[in-house]
């Protein structure tokens, strides 16, 4: 179910910002939304499976919040990060 080392890495250097970058608001949101998608595809199988779902609500209310703060901070950086990974916002 988590993301595999070599997946998490292969984002990591996709969205960093510098060199040794592996937490800055973008990656955050790059291995929550790939984390979001295949919890979203689970639950599409095990509709009953409600401790998935909750961390799913979670996963959500987080990735909001730091796309909210990059839209706050850097706005080129915000616009960027939802055209490339195609996330719908107001």
């Amino acid at each position: 179910m988590a993301l595999t080392k070599e997946a998490k890495e292969q984002l990591i250097t996709t969205y960093h910002i510098h060199d040794t970058d592996t937490g800055s608001a973008d990656v955050q949101i790059a291995i929550l939304t790939t984390r979001i998608a295949q919890l979203t595809e689970h639950l599409r199988a095990n509709k009953h499976d409600n401790a998935s779902r909750r961390g799913l609500l979670k996963m959500v209310g987080t990735r909001r919040k730091l796309l909210a703060y990059l839209r706050r901070t850097d706005f080129a950086r915000f616009a960027a990060i939802t055209e490339k990974l195609n996330i719908r916002t107001r």
